[in-house]
């Protein structure tokens, strides 16, 4: 074949196994040589409606086979895929459509209100709707899939072209595209199958979004890579996750905190048979001992791992032989990926002291969108710069202890703060504000907003909420709000998010 990329995996697993399973979706099997046929059709399907070699194909929806297809159907082209988060609102999904220049735009039905705006505003023409009934302006996924060509596609696609791009709020508060190239995901794939022991027979079970990195390049693509099966859940429903393991004997699956807490503490959590996970990948926020331990006592083996959207996403590894001795350790870099950690002047520290972690390797993304400055200011050398403090034992596992930036995590989801001030300065009466990370039980920590006001403004928590509902994602939303005096800044004028957290943090 010509096509190097991942959009020939589909075809390169249904010559050795057509008739295995590939995806489980709403009690139905797609095996891997449907699964062939029907991204073969779209890849056509795509042709059709104008995408070429490097066009943007960009998708809306909840958790959905049409993922995995469109992200392979473009690879077949050597397009490329952008996958959108669903939960954003229509000025925020216009901006990543216009950002990335999208060609045509594939959203699900019941976000056919968010994606009529987004489209309007974005100047983006070509609607396909999918799982459910197109609108007059648009056309129906299963329809175009149904009566495309099935011809074989094979176009020169290299692992050095871009495969998907993915946005990332960024510090200047507008989201940035990460794009990983077919090179990236592939080694991404490798990390986990060759440090998880990834086999052919694994069930994986996808409950966490695929338009995260976590879900979509450390489960799904590399269980099919193996040629095993992933069993797709819409969303998180603890209910239907313990129902899913039990029935589907799930091998391998990934979860938040937050996700881990939710399903431990369902009343079915103690009855249900966990007995078939072999191991299960607890990231994308700071994890409790308590959760470790819990899971630990049904026998589930948790592999704590870090990594980034821009790292695709693996960076380090905790994997469950060495739970016990290094437990709250991240682990150390996986197979292809190297780790170091540096002080302010790019120099190595030494075990037991912090530094910026940083990462280095095949499944480190090319580049950022469309933004050559943010790209070179992200790396230090070859060593992309995370941002994040980390402090290295004497056997190289590593221990993220700060995040350099002021980026939040709340129940596995990125805000970061200077987009939701900047939309917060946009409340008339709002003089300053500052928004912040502080302790929260359920979902490791929360956004709060310190604000001050024009003289004879009087702004309640209710007035600011309900400004920024239509303007931006609930989760992205702070969950309080604090008028204050003055918002304490250094003498070069940055604001001191630390004293804010040391003074409104109660």
């Amino acid at each position: 074949m010509r096509n190097e990329g991942v959009g020939s995996w589909p075809y390169r697993r249904a010559r050795s196994v057509p008739d295995a399973i590939a995806v489980t979706f709403r009690g139905e099997n797609l095996s891997y040589a449907r699964l062939d046929e029907r991204v073969t059709r779209l890849a056509h399907a795509l042709r059709e409606l104008g995408v070429d070699q490097g066009d943007r194909v960009a998708l809306l929806s909840r958790n959905h086979p049409s993922y995995l297809e469109t992200l392979f159907a473009a690879g077949l082209l050597g397009a490329v895929f952008v996958p959108l988060n669903a939960r954003l609102t229509a000025p925020e999904v216009a901006y990543c459509l216009q950002d990335s220049g999208t060609s045509v735009f594939i959203h699900s039905a019941e976000l056919t209100d968010v994606g009529i705006a987004a489209a309007e505003q974005a100047g983006c023409g070509r609607r396909v709707v999918v799982d459910g009934d197109p609108d007059v302006d648009s056309v129906g996924y299963e329809d175009i899939v149904a009566t495309a060509d099935t011809r074989r596609v094979d176009l020169p696609v290299t692992h050095d072209d871009a495969c998907f791009i993915m946005y990332t709020s960024g510090t200047t508060g507008r989201p940035k595209g990460v794009v990983l190239t077919h090179r990236n995901i592939v080694f991404s794939a490798m990390n986990a199958v060759i440090d998880l022991d990834l086999l052919s027979d694994e069930v994986s079970l996808v409950c966490a979004p695929l338009f995260h990195t976590a879900a979509l390049d450390f489960v799904a693509l590399p269980t099919l890579l193996k040629g095993g099966t992933v069993r797709i859940e819409e969303g998180f429903d603890a209910e239907r996750v313990l129902d899913a393991i039990e029935e589907s004997g799930v091998t391998y699956m990934f979860g938040a905190p937050t996700m881990c807490d939710a399903l431990s503490a369902h009343p079915d959590w103690a009855s249900t048979d966990l007995s078939s996970i072999r191991r299960m990948i607890v990231a994308a926020a700071p994890v409790p001992p308590r959760t470790l331990h819990t899971f630990a006592e049904r026998g589930v083996k948790l592999c704590q791992a870090y990594g980034l959207t821009e790292t695709g996403p693996g960076a380090l590894i905790l994997t469950p032989d060495k739970l016990q001795d290094k437990l709250g350790t991240a682990g150390v870099p996986h197979f292809f990926t190297d780790v170091s950690l540096a002080d302010a002047e790019g120099e190595p520290v030494a075990a037991g002291e912090r530094g910026e972690i940083r990462i280095s390797g095949p499944n480190v993304m090319r580049e950022y969108w469309n933004q050559p400055d943010a790209t070179t200011d992200s790396f230090a050398d070859d060593w992309f710069r995370s941002g994040d403090l980390g402090v290295a034992d004497d056997d190289g596992f590593v221990t993220v202890v700060d995040r350099m930036k002021d980026m939040i995590i709340s129940g596995g989801e990125n805000i970061y703060p200077a987009e939701v001030e900047a939309t917060l300065l946009e409340l008339a009466g709002v003089a300053e504000c500052a928004v912040f990370g502080v302790p929260d039980e359920r979902w490791g920590e929360v956004g709060r907003a310190a604000v001050t006001v024009e003289d004879g403004t009087r702004l309640s928590e209710q007035d600011m909420r309900e400004f920024l509902l239509p303007r931006l994602a609930k989760f992205k939303i702070p969950a309080s709000f604090v008028v204050v005096d003055a918002i304490p800044r250094n003498a070069s004028g940055k604001i001191r998010k630390d004293q804010l957290r040391e003074r409104e943090a109660g």
